[in-house]
């Protein structure tokens, strides 16, 4: 009847309790527990156990399939889930445990230590009286392992001393795990002292940072919470802390400085991985004092120390990155019983719990990317570029004081050929990746042009995953400092010098291309400025052409045209732009569909390997391939020319329809697009005079002078616009000295408008320029 009542009083409580928990991370991941532990019987709870230690874990899903906890092994367990107990032949764990008031829970629990100093201390009579408490019991290996003098100063007074730590571990009314709030703080039994409750994502509950690592165990006059730790005092702030530890004088002298000391004097929940005075002294000197000779990196430096949350090392049973008040993240993680920092074992002290929050103290200096200067954000894959940088003297050449991008490659894009090069050269390919303004990432878009130190404009295409400076793409890791950017490049850049008709000119591999290109009447494709991807074949896809056969095919311009056109697409596609494996679809200028993709760094085009990609040119970008390429949906109609072919693309079956003939392509496809801008004036009073002259389309000239508040037109050949003359004159005396300048110009063959104003106000100017 007895041990009735006992189950049906114990099912009372309980039952609500867990029902209630049901949504809070500890009682979560016990629910994991037993699921886990299903199929060894009801109410068991499978438990991972650190080996070579007594550390066991309700643990989460990732630490439960890496069968680790903070890097070591750890091996499964299976106990009654709290609360439950085993009954002789019986499987599983089909009795509830007999409850009991709060000082014999204690025995039930297992922290018969602290049961022991709860009766000696005479506290025994008022954990079995009325009342409603919450007892955060330390464990037996909790007491061992408490500094023994402490234990002894204890033990030698127990009636003040120890009955008052006792009661430091108690609280006046019942608290559950899942009425434990992150960020919580309750008032203990002892001098209104303050209990700080952290309940974490992984299911961690701590106490001061102490582990709850039995919880919920209810007593008739309360509950029982089982620690790892026992607790001590907290009363002085992280501020506090820092000003009085002299092991802390270096950092206090720059939390002063930087004007964050007080930050840490308030209330709050932060984790500080404070460096010790030794870890100071380890930096370069001169690294210290320029970081500290400047107010806003010695802020990001303290910063850069300080989590906005509270982290106890006994929550971290893995890596995970957490935002520090400077705003970039630092990789938090454990080795055994070590915390690592950004991956290294640094923390030679933990969990000091001051009333605002946890130290942690360690051995290096933390330095975010914000403290350092561009030139030494680099990492160990760029270290070949920096070591450069500095030997030919570019580095001392950067100011703190100013605003630089570094375009940085990888040390693999230095071949030993290039090393091996003249210094003035190298010196020149390095200032080409360099450039004079502070550009982010996501400041950067397609089309736009940055200007070197070396004087050169380098073109940016931004394409679906990736984005490409001239011929070369950024990986991950670009980063910003106090003085700038740093982007990470694959390869080093080439800065294009020649338009795509000047490559295919100077290059006798595409003699036999050019000649049709010729034939075909598309030079001025191919010269004028714009943005083009050409898929050039090498004199090796037409082995086997005689004379007859390139004079047949010439003869058929629009055949010609369709042919070569469908090598042309509009837009400017970096082969490692592409998202490697992919297939990306290009119209083409022809109107047919090119089907590209990267296999390993290769570019494929209709499957057909590039054998040299990503060729800039002023206008575009060369993709060379050894095969000729073809529209596989355009049929022929031609006998003579369905022989010529065959024997240039014998890769698809090229399909025949007598009688069908190929579709005339104008070359308006690059001719005229309207573009409007607003000018604003610029006033001069002096005489007339040209500063640039551009080409312009066919047609007699006519002459205007254009007056303020009028539109105006201008006409350029090519693809994306370029300079246009302009004109300033003074006033209306000198309209005839400026229509006669410009007849006396031989080469222009139609207007190009001029630009003129007088007064102050701003026009409206309308342009014509070239897809």
């Amino acid at each position: 009847m007895k041990i009735f009542f006992l189950f049906t009083f114990s099912t009372f409580f309980w039952s609500p309790f867990e029902q209630a928990a049901a949504s809070v991370h500890y009682d979560k991941i016990l629910t994991h527990s037993r699921i886990r532990a299903r199929d060894q019987g009801q109410n068991v709870c499978a438990l991972q156990q650190v080996m070579g230690t007594k550390k066991k874990y309700f643990s989460t899903c990732r630490n439960w399939y890496q069968g680790a906890i903070c890097g070591k092994k750890a091996t499964v367990l299976y106990e009654c889930c709290p609360g439950y107990m085993k009954m002789d032949g019986m499987r599983g764990c089909p009795a509830v445990a007999p409850i009991d008031h709060v000082y014999g829970t204690l025995g039930i629990v297992g922290a018969t230590s602290t049961q022991h100093y709860s009766d000696i201390s005479k506290l025994r009579g008022e954990l079995e009286g009325r009342g409603s408490f919450t007892f955060f019991a330390p464990s037996s290996e909790a007491w061992e392992q408490l500094n023994s003098e402490i234990h002894r100063n204890l033990i030698d007074n127990v009636n003040i001393e120890l009955y008052s730590a006792l009661h430091h571990h108690m609280v006046n009314k019942r608290m559950l795990t899942k009425d434990l709030k992150n960020g919580m703080t309750l008032v203990s039994m002892y001098n209104d002292q303050k209990l700080l409750i952290n309940h974490y994502p992984n299911g961690v509950v701590t106490v001061n940072c102490a582990r709850v690592i039995y919880g919920n165990q209810i007593a008739t006059n309360g509950v029982v919470h089982v620690i790892d730790r026992v607790l001590t005092a907290v009363g002085n702030t992280i501020q506090d802390f820092i000003e009085v530890e002299d092991d802390l004088s270096s950092l206090r002298a720059a939390a002063i400085t930087s004007d964050v000391l007080d930050i840490l004097g308030k209330p709050g929940h932060y984790t500080l991985f404070a460096p010790t005075n030794e870890a100071f002294e380890r930096l370069p000197r001169g690294l210290l004092e320029r970081i500290m000779g400047d107010k806003v990196a010695s802020e990001a430096l303290v910063k850069f120390h300080i989590l906005n949350t509270l982290q106890c090392s006994e929550a971290i049973t893995g890596g995970a990155a957490y935002e520090t008040l400077e705003g970039n993240t630092v990789e938090v993680g454990c080795d055994g019983e070590s915390l690592t920092v950004n991956g290294v074992k640094m923390v030679k002290r933990k969990d000091i719990v001051t009333s605002n929050g946890v130290i942690h103290l360690i051995d290096e200096v933390l330095i975010p990317d914000s403290a350092k200067q561009v030139t030494e954000l680099g990492g160990a894959q760029q270290t070949t570029f920096t070591d450069l940088m500095i030997q030919l003297g570019l580095a001392s050449s950067l100011r703190p004081e100013g605003q630089y991008t570094l375009l940085v490659p990888l040390n693999g894009a230095f071949s030993d050929d290039t090393l091996r090069m003249d210094q003035r050269r190298l010196k020149t390919i390095l200032q080409n990746h360099i450039i004079n303004v502070k550009v982010g990432l996501n400041e950067l878009y397609n089309g736009q042009e940055l200007e070197t130190i070396g004087g050169k404009l380098l073109r940016v295409f931004l394409y679906r995953t990736a984005v490409c400076i001239e011929n070369s793409c950024m990986v991950r890791g670009s980063k910003e400092g106090r003085n700038g950017f740093i982007h990470i490049l694959r390869q080093i850049i080439n800065p294009a010098e020649k338009t795509l008709h000047e490559m295919l000119r100077n290059d006798k591999r595409f003699s036999v291309f050019l000649s049709l290109v010729k034939a075909a009447d598309l030079d001025d494709v191919l010269s004028q400025p714009g943005k083009w991807t050409l898929f050039v074949p090498t004199n090796d896809a037409f082995k086997g052409l005689t004379d007859d056969d390139k004079d047949i095919l010439i003869r058929d311009k629009n055949a010609l045209r369709n042919i070569l056109l469908y090598h042309l697409t509009q837009g400017v596609f970096i082969g490692s732009g592409f998202e490697p494996g992919v297939t990306n679809i290009l119209k083409t200028i022809q109107g047919g569909k090119l089907y590209l993709k990267t296999v390993n760094d290769t570019l494929l085009i209709n499957e057909l390997k590039s054998r040299e990609s990503d060729l800039m040119a002023t206008n575009g970008v060369i993709h060379v391939i050894d095969k000729l390429l073809y529209p596989a949906d355009l049929p022929v109609g031609n006998d003579q020319l369905l022989t010529i072919l065959k024997k240039l693309i014998k890769y698809i079956q090229i399909k025949f329809v007598r009688g069908s003939a190929f579709k005339e392509i104008p070359l308006t496809f690059y001719k005229i697009n309207i573009i409007e801008s607003n000018v604003q004036p610029i006033i001069r009073k002096e005489d007339p005079s040209i500063t640039q002259l551009t080409k312009l389309i066919e047609g007699e000239p006519e002459f205007k002078i254009v007056r303020e508040g009028e539109t105006i037109t201008k006409v350029i050949h090519g693809g994306p616009e370029i300079k246009y003359t302009r004109i300033t004159a003074g006033g209306s005396d000198n309209e005839e000295k400026l229509k006669k300048l410009l007849e006396d110009e031989a080469p222009v063959r139609k207007e190009q408008p001029t630009r003129r104003t007088q007064g102050g106000t701003a026009r409206r100017r309308t342009r014509l320029a070239y897809p």
